[in-house]
């Protein structure tokens, strides 16, 4: 009765009034209300944009599922993605044309370590030329070590099911780490934990392709956190070089990604396992995060709850993922147990997702009890048409700007994506991008409306 009473609240909080955002429109003028010296750029991923990869990823896009439909959206494959291996002068003139004082890219590990115990160096030092650049352009690299992609010889030994995978990344952290101190200090350790096991274990939409699993699905979230302890560690351990000069050698969290879970109706039944969702997606890794405690809950299947040496701590920031809200009716007969919808009459964006800026202002001002400052490392919409970016941009920003006034500390905004990349379901059909990809021939960088609009917010940025 406690536990249902617990999550009937949590989903409550969900359904209090909304703070009219919506209501927000494109030409708003939004920026100068956030901090001094507030981060301000655009993200990427590997996996996403540099091409010439083999990993868990890009063989997971050679399958099909047992309905014979491809793993990858028209069968679709990287191979090249944007080419941005080869073309970092055009991703840097674009990081320069938006105006921006940060970069968040990932290492890829495969590349790095193609098979156990070989290194290779000259794409080591390839990465610490993109940071000195960056660099030298006033832009922080913000680096992720991980973000979804595992060589394959780590997959063939379990991957994230096997714990024995958290020495074997904290020893990559190790040496990637000593290679850039002396051009980074911001870093993310694992991008998404959730994600990578929802997808993985729960949909099968993610290598490797389990569905319903929600015991493995569970512990995958367990063992990236404590590898997330033993990166922070080893990071804060080998770089004591403060390159930017601010008074901090690093500053290291992981990229969480939230979801805003609303009971899709009165009924004590939805309101509960909203709840529930609430708590196991967006709450139990920051609560981790901050008391060193792994605590999930999925009834009938498992009962998670561990104490982590070195979790508690490990953060310096919280790194926060946000897109879209979905309303939650309960289904007891699904792994999940329940069933995600919308509400009716949104305005949806390509890929179906609700547009909603409220539940952005929501989690800022909810997580920021936890004391940490708040960097958004990922929010931004697939829009092909180029009809929505520009609002979905303003009002996201907007209410970053509320949640600040309301007692948020917030200290940057990174936008998914920086350019139109291969996404790991969609592949080139999803369009996240500031400037949009010829991924059909030139690979030539354009800007799109959205990026003077970009451009103008990072101008009214206090510097």
């Amino acid at each position: 009765m406690k536990r249902v009473m617990l999550v009937t609240v949590l989903a409550l909080v969900g359904c209090q009034a909304s703070t009219n955002l919506d209501d927000v429109s494109a030409d708003a003028t939004v920026g100068g209300g956030l901090p001094k010296g507030f981060l301000w750029g655009g993200a990427t991923a590997g996996m996403t944009i540099e091409g010439g990869l083999t990993d868990t990823f890009t063989e997971w896009e050679k399958g099909t599922y047992p309905d014979g439909r491809p793993h990858i959206r028209d069968d679709q494959r990287s191979t090249v993605a944007t080419d941005s291996w080869n073309r970092f002068d055009d991703d840097l003139a674009v990081i320069e044309a938006l105006g921006s004082n940060v970069y968040r890219f990932s290492l890829e590990w495969s590349r790095l370590e193609p098979r156990q115990g070989e290194w290779n160096a000259p794409a080591m030092a390839r990465y610490r030329e993109w940071c000195a650049r960056l660099r030298a352009k006033g832009i922080r690299p913000l680096v992720t070590i991980q973000h979804f992609t595992l060589p394959v010889w780590v997959a063939e030994q379990g991957g994230f099911e096997n714990e024995a995978t958290i020495p074997l990344i904290e020893a990559f952290t190790r040496r990637a780490v000593a290679e850039l101190a002396g051009e980074v200090d911001w870093y993310v350790t694992v991008n998404e934990p959730n994600v990578l096991a929802v997808q993985g274990y729960l949909d099968g939409v993610f290598p490797p392709g389990k569905v319903g699993d929600t015991v493995t699905q569970t512990r995958v979230i367990a063992t990236m956190l404590k590898a997330h302890a033993k990166m922070a560690a080893a990071i804060r351990e080998v770089d004591t070089i403060d390159a930017d000069g601010d008074g901090f050698a690093t500053r290291v969290s992981l990229a969480h990604h939230v979801r805003y879970f609303q009971p899709a109706s009165h009924d004590v039944l939805d309101t509960a396992i909203a709840g529930l969702t609430d708590d196991y997606a967006n709450e139990a890794i920051p609560r981790a995060l901050k008391t060193g405690r792994i605590f999930m809950d999925v009834p009938g299947a498992i009962t998670l709850d561990e104490q982590v040496p070195g979790l508690a701590g490990s953060v310096d920031y919280l790194g926060l993922n946000y897109y879209t809200r979905d309303m939650v009716r309960a289904d007891l007969g699904s792994a999940s147990l329940s069933q995600l919808t919308y509400r009716p009459n949104r305005q949806l964006n390509d890929l179906g997702w609700d547009l909603y800026p409220d539940g952005l202002y929501s989690f800022l001002v909810r997580f920021s009890a936890y004391g940490w400052p708040i960097v958004i490392t990922e929010n931004g919409i697939p829009d092909t048409a180029g009809t929505q970016r520009s609002k979905y941009l303003v009002q996201h920003v907007a209410a970053i700007e509320r949640a600040v006034r309301d007692g948020a500390t917030v200290a940057g905004y990174v936008h998914w994506a920086l350019i139109d990349n291969f996404e790991p379901i969609e592949g080139f059909h999803a369009r996240f991008g500031l400037f949009s990809v010829d991924t059909t021939g030139s690979l030539k960088r354009t800007p799109t409306e959205s990026a003077a609009v970009f451009k103008a917010i990072g101008d009214r940025v206090p510097r």
